[in-house]
């Protein structure tokens, strides 16, 4: 299990990056495509806001690009190297496995891209409640 202060873990979980106490998404599933995008404008407990200024997700889009990649060449890996299909169906591996990760790309994208700006700090929460 990831120990919270840790990136990986607000990445792979989708949590606010400076507390890792609530999910920066209103819905939790990537897969309800309606509200993929939904986020919380700040996190309830340390008042983060996620969009520091207008179209900061737009950076996103470069990481999506490396994670597509990676996600492209691991079901390349899977289909020819190791299940040894030809390269059709490798291919139509690929194209498939990212239309069907399109929406966890796009998370992940954005978590990762979140948390290259904004870094852990264990007491943010405690910090907030002091303020109000």
């Amino acid at each position: 299990m990831l120990k919270k202060g840790n990136k990986l873990s607000s990445i792979l979980t989708g949590t606010c990056p400076k507390c890792q106490l609530e999910n920066m998404y209103k819905d939790k599933n990537p897969y309800h495509l309606s509200n993929v995008y939904d986020m919380h404008e700040r996190c309830s407990h340390c008042n983060t806001k996620y969009q520091m200024e207008p179209s900061f997700f737009y950076g996103a889009m470069y990481v999506s690009y490396g994670v597509g990649i990676a996600f492209a060449v691991a079901a390349f890996f899977i289909s020819f190297i190791l299940i040894e299909t030809s390269l059709l169906i490798s291919f139509i591996c690929i194209v498939a496995t990212l239309v069907g990760f399109m929406p966890v790309i796009m998370r992940l994208s954005r978590n990762i891209w979140i948390n290259m700006f904004i870094h852990y700090d264990k007491n943010a929460a405690e910090k907030f409640k002091k303020q109000t």
